[in-house]
């Protein structure tokens, strides 16, 4: 079985949110960096997390810290989106069949978070028009 952070690595460098439904837990709980509830269920954190790579996924962004556990994950991360640098981390869990129940985003500095809030609300309006038609 592929390590879930390997898998996690591997989606995120292929940008395939289709890959999502195999890697999460159906009870996943996704906390967003600009959204102040947790996102319950894989649908949910599915639409936020590809959202998420669409969004931060361009060419400047990279890991560039791991920290691993037995049954979590904090995984640092740097890109630049509309001309600002951002920083942030992804702390993750995952079950005994190796599917992440739990995905936390944390972005700074606010310039940063403030860019990201503004191109994943764009990017979900325009999901859920798609999702509408």
């Amino acid at each position: 079985m592929t390590h879930p952070i390997d898998a996690w690595h591997e989606l995120a460098k292929a940008r395939n949110p289709r890959a999502l439904a195999a890697l999460l837990a159906e009870d996943v709980v996704f906390h967003s960096p600009v959204v102040h509830t947790p996102q319950r269920g894989r649908a949910l954190a599915t639409q936020y997390l590809a959202a998420a790579l669409a969004v931060l996924g361009n060419e400047s962004f990279r890991y560039v810290r791991e920290i691993r556990g037995e049954r979590d994950a904090l995984l640092e991360f740097e890109l630049e989106l509309a001309g600002v640098q951002v920083n942030g981390v992804d702390i993750i869990r995952w079950n005994d069949a190796g599917r992440i129940t739990d995905f936390k985003v944390m972005v700074r500095p606010l310039k940063g978070m403030q860019a990201v809030q503004q191109k994943m609300a764009e990017l979900l309006a325009q999901m859920q028009q798609q999702q509408q038609q």
